[in-house]
């Protein structure tokens, strides 16, 4: 009798999810039995993973890059995922992402550390699978061009938290830094801090908010 396995993919490309169901279809099908759940956005994804009558799921696959659910501060695949560990700790969580900054990659590992990280381009049928079985398998897997910038992993001082992420998400959505805290817990001069710190990070010689934000953006930080 094949194993029923529960699978969430939350992905804003139909496309991309469809190729992956077809892919996991695939998998040993004389052996499992899936069940996919998909979602096209964090807040469709957000309402799964807080119901009341969410089913158990195995492995849930997270796109970085998705619309975010402002309401709830799920601004990205890597809240899911935070969220995921949080109410569901037995689910493995992939995370797949096109963005192949070090530092970025890096700072997900630490602050999330998936069961498995993929960056799209090395994305394959055949690397797909291969991830899956893994992690099927409690093993984690990383893409190659995800193994070679953990060589290069930055120290803990340089992580950008959650914190960090709101500042910056609200900084592009044109909000003031003075009316920062009134959509987050930090008070204006945490927030100003924060500010010179990522502008350090970063290598911004005395920048503005705009210089922040498009050097986040190009780091794949928002």
């Amino acid at each position: 009798m094949a194993k029923k396995l529960n699978i969430l993919i939350v992905d804003d490309h139909p496309f991309i999810i469809e190729a992956y169901k077809n892919t996991i279809a695939g998998y040993h099908p004389s052996e499992f039995e899936f069940n996919i759940t998909q979602a096209n956005d964090c807040k469709s994804a957000y309402e799964i993973l807080t119901s009341p009558t969410m089913i158990p799921y195995d492995v849930a696959f997270f796109d970085i890059s998705m619309p975010p659910y402002q309401e709830k501060n799920i601004l990205s695949g890597e809240d899911l995922a935070k969220l995921m560990k949080t109410v569901l700790p037995s689910c493995r969580v992939i995370l797949l992402t096109m963005h192949t900054e070090s530092l970025k990659i890096n700072n997900i590992i630490k602050t999330i550390n998936p069961n498995g990280l993929i960056i799209k381009n090395d994305l394959t049928f055949d690397e797909l699978l291969i991830a899956f079985d893994k992690i099927l398998k409690n093993e984690n897997y990383y893409s190659q061009t995800v193994v070679k910038f953990v060589s290069q992993q930055s120290s803990d001082s340089n992580l950008i938290d959650e914190y960090d992420r709101q500042i910056l998400y609200h900084l592009s959505r044109g909000v003031k830094t003075k009316n920062i805290p009134l959509h987050t817990p930090l008070s204006l001069s945490a927030v100003e801090k924060r500010k010179l710190n990522l502008k350090d990070l970063f290598k911004i010689k005395g920048g503005n908010d705009e210089d922040l934000i498009n050097e986040a953006r190009l780091r794949g930080f928002i």
